[in-house]
């Protein structure tokens, strides 16, 4: 396996790194969390398409657009607990007191219409351990 990054700063950076990547050939797909990512999740998602490139995603709104997968921290988590630190704040507590926090929740959306148009098939057991399949 050979890793390769390929930067983005906007929309066109988007197409020509997926352009060059699917040139090669049976590749894969990881897209990191990001603005420019985010604001072009439905390029990416149909470029990878057009592609052929299985993708996994950082948020669960690319597999909402089509995308095959996303394992990422969960959200609502993650926005209670920071309410929990605000609320301590507000209450007295120097935020340099407080202890940093790691996300200790994921979870993994799959879409089975993706994966299926790639030609691929998801192991049960990687189904069973999904928070959301789609179909």
């Amino acid at each position: 396996m050979q890793i390769e990054q390929g930067p983005v700063r906007d929309a066109s950076d988007v197409s020509r790194v997926l352009e060059a990547t699917g040139r090669e050939g049976n590749t894969g797909l990881m897209v990191v969390p990001g603005l420019v990512t985010a604001g072009a999740k439905q390029l990416v998602v149909k470029l990878a398409a057009e592609r052929q490139m299985p993708a996994i995603y950082a948020y669960k709104l690319f597999v909402e657009a089509g995308g095959m997968m996303s394992y990422s921290l969960d959200s609502i988590d993650a926005m209670r607990r920071c309410a929990a630190y605000v609320d301590r704040i507000l209450r007295g507590e120097k935020p340099a007191d407080l202890p940093v926090q790691l996300p200790t929740k994921f979870e993994l959306v799959i879409d089975l219409r993706a994966t299926k148009a790639l030609g691929l098939a998801v192991p049960q057991t990687l189904l069973t351990r999904a928070d959301e399949v789609i179909e």
